[in-house]
């Protein structure tokens, strides 16, 4: 098997993964980012994106990651599709397995995401991108004075359903359980004047066509009679997504929500091994908060292996 030498090797092509080559690349480090496919993970499959900075009207989510991945090869990256099945970050060099072959890095950025869970209800998977959203803060805009439907009781259910107050005309919270009273988060969120709970319920179905979400299914608990919601997107947060790890094994610390634990600069427990984006398990699942964790891990790469104090900033032109 082939073994590849760089000083930059990345795990991962998302935002994270491509701004961190991008900035990597740009400073004269030989850089390759190993994606196991670029069609998948949470930017990739996101139908709609309206707030990404510097990107005016509404692109796809694989429009701007493929515009990212293109902007880091320009910059001299190589763009290998590889799946990591294991990485061994004991010695000065970190050394990463793929079928494609072993590659060796002076430095190695861990950027392989988080994964969701996988699709449960019917409708779901076939009307994701068209109504189908886990993330309010995201597509919420595009339901300004709509109905729409939240699932699920969790924390992260609560706090995109406050978001989406904002915008629809109606949020349906459907829970399992009647949220309880001293959660003061959930009971701040039935205070508002557009929320609708519908408690001790379960969702049966999600209902579209080609131009997307029209309606859910829904059962109370006790009854037979199943009723139908007219909402045009439907947010479903049933669990907390998963940061992609099973390649890491016990080599590096993580927090206690299962993220990999880093310093303000993305550095892990680890030297020379630095992890950015959602594999940290952030609060806030944006496309530019994980881009700005490639950049933050990519000067500090630079300022490690070449020996700098500092790093002159983009702005300084002395």
């Amino acid at each position: 098997m082939e073994t590849y030498e760089f000083d930059v090797v990345i795990i991962g092509g998302g935002p994270a993964g491509c701004t961190c080559a991008l900035y990597t690349a740009r400073s004269e480090l030989k850089t390759v980012i190993l994606d196991k496919n670029s069609a998948v993970g949470a930017l990739a499959i996101t139908h709609k994106i309206a707030n990404y900075p510097g990107v005016s009207g509404e692109v796809s989510g694989g429009e701007l990651l493929d515009s990212m991945r293109q902007q880091a090869v320009d910059f001299g990256a190589t763009y290998q599709q590889a799946q990591v099945f294991s990485i061994d970050i004991s010695g000065s060099n970190k050394t990463v397995y793929t079928p494609a072959g072993t590659f060796v890095g002076r430095s190695l950025v861990l950027a392989t995401g988080a994964m969701g869970r996988k699709a449960s209800f019917k409708g779901e998977a076939e009307l994701l991108g068209r109504g189908v959203s886990y993330c309010a803060t995201c597509d919420g805009a595009f339901y300004r004075d709509s109905e729409v439907a939240v699932i699920g009781d969790n924390p992260e259910a609560v706090e995109e359903a406050q978001v989406l107050t904002k915008f629809a005309k109606t949020v349906h919270w459907i829970t399992n359980k009647a949220p309880a009273a001293e959660n003061h988060h959930a009971q701040d969120l039935l205070a508002q004047p557009n929320i609708k709970n519908w408690a001790r319920t379960r969702l049966m179905q999600i209902e579209g066509d080609e131009a997307g979400v029209n309606g859910i299914q829904v059962k109370e608990k006790g009854t037979t009679d199943i009723q139908t919601l007219p909402v045009e997107g439907v947010f479903v947060y049933k669990s907390g997504s998963k940061p992609i790890t099973d390649f890491v094994g016990d080599q590096v610390v993580f927090n206690p929500d299962g993220g990999v634990k880093v310093n303000e600069l993305m550095e892990t427990s680890v030297e020379g091994v630095w992890a950015v984006g959602d594999i940290r398990n952030t609060p806030f699942k944006q496309a530019v908060v994980a881009a700005g964790d490639g950049c933050v891990a990519a000067m500090a790469i630079d300022r490690y292996l070449n020996s700098r104090k500092t790093v002159k900033p983009d702005w300084d032109h002395s």
